[in-house]
């Protein structure tokens, strides 16, 4: 199938400032795009462009006072498939895993798990059987214990309150369920991506960017979803870190406001044109945007 998928942000800013952003799509689904991504920026200043420490592209702007523009466009090609099940993946001894995987056993901003979610995480997943079935068992808990609650969003919401609060945005259920994998030895990370209404009922409220988890079992890294715990059709990552904290969509050193925002991911004909307009813009404090100052 053909996925259309892009976005609309804009923000304006007080006084000069440096802008930090990570849009752009992960390198990892390079191969299913149809025709480059249709990145573009205005004013139409100078960017440096990069590769962080876990290979996102990312890229710094120096804007003046006024509205900066980010837009997007693309159109990718995607199995179809709902993400795979494999019950009998195993999880591998810490002495085993790759040296880039370690990482992802750590404690981080966001995932606290040398907290007191440490003792909850044995005592309540440690009689499950080790592999797929924990990293489910951990999945459906936390869906079940955090209710989603837009109008409760929150930037700075870890996992510790995540599980004390009991409420959150799919950042904050999958904050929680890295942190109880984590603590269980089981290399987890953050994504954020797009992902649409493909295959489900669409949701009743605008289209957003989504946030999910991929755990280390069996060699491989595999999606998982504990907001809505179940597989679903054509994920597209942008970027994935230790949590959201390195992986924001913007970083923006000086004030600023969030002027639009706006974002579409939806399945196409083959003969569509991808270069179709978004949605209408809206601002958003759903997925509040990470400021540095």
């Amino acid at each position: 199938m053909l996925i259309s998928f892009g976005f609309d942000i804009a923000l304006r800013l007080e006084s000069p400032a440096t802008v930090l952003f990570c849009l752009k799509l992960h390198p990892s689904r390079f191969h299913d795009l149809v025709s480059p991504e249709q990145f573009d920026l205005e004013p139409n200043i100078h960017r440096d462009e990069f590769l962080d420490s876990y290979g996102n592209r990312c890229g710094r702007v120096h804007c003046q006072p006024g509205t900066v523009r980010f837009t997007n466009r693309g159109l990718i090609r995607d199995s179809g498939e709902l993400d795979p099940l494999v019950p009998q993946a195993r999880q591998e001894q810490v002495f085993i895993l790759p040296a880039d995987a370690m990482v992802y056993l750590l404690p981080s901003r966001y995932c606290e798990s040398d907290s007191e979610l440490a003792s909850f995480a044995w005592e309540k997943f440690g009689p499950t059987q080790t592999g797929w079935e924990r990293v489910q068992a951990i999945c459906d808990f936390v869906h079940q214990h955090v209710k989603f609650d837009y109008d409760k969003a929150r930037s700075n919401r870890t996992a510790l309150e995540t599980f004390r609060e009991r409420v959150g945005v799919c950042r904050d259920f999958t904050h929680l369920a890295i942190t109880l994998c984590r603590c269980l030895n089981i290399p987890a990370r953050y994504v954020t991506g797009y992902l649409g209404d493909i295959g489900v009922p669409p949701a009743p409220y605008p289209m957003d960017f989504s946030a999910w988890m991929e755990v280390y079992l069996s060699g491989r890294w595999f999606a998982f979803d504990p907001r809505h715990n179940c597989r679903r059709i054509g994920r597209i990552p942008i970027a994935h870190g230790r949590d959201a904290c390195d992986v924001p969509l913007t970083i923006t050193f000086g004030k600023h406001t969030l002027e639009a925002f706006s974002v579409v991911t939806e399945e196409v004909s083959e003969d569509v044109d991808c270069r179709r307009t978004l949605k209408s813009a809206r601002t958003s404090e759903a997925e509040p945007i990470e400021v540095a100052s």
